[in-house]
């Protein structure tokens, strides 16, 4: 098995980094059905408008969602289908670890 490159782990860590913080988490959640405004998200998520700006503007820097101006609105969407299938392998890993991955103490809850 080929060592994996060190540019390679860097970007998946920081990838699954960004990914672990509930807020953004909750966000690319609620974009895996439609484009939503802001407003949108905030009502979905629970988040502040401010708070959901900010994660919004992290993850469309980090090429996850996408924003398209419609009218006085910008509706954000997942940037690449993929995110919505990395989703469904997440539940389906779930699925058979749930107990164990609730149980774990290696990992707090945030």
């Amino acid at each position: 098995m080929e060592r994996i490159k060190d540019t390679t782990f860097a970007l998946r860590t920081k990838l699954f980094r960004g990914l672990a913080d509930a807020s953004r988490l909750s966000i690319l959640d609620a974009l895996r059905t439609r484009p939503l405004s802001v407003g949108e998200i905030v009502a979905i998520t629970g988040l502040s408008q401010s708070n959901a700006s900010n994660h919004l503007r992290c993850l469309s820097e980090c090429g996850l969602v996408y924003g398209e101006q419609r009218g006085r609105f910008v509706h954000y969407r997942l940037s690449d289908q993929r995110l919505n299938d990395l989703f469904l392998l997440s539940d389906a890993l779930l699925a058979q670890t749930a107990c164990a991955v609730d149980t774990c103490g290696n990992y707090g809850t945030s």
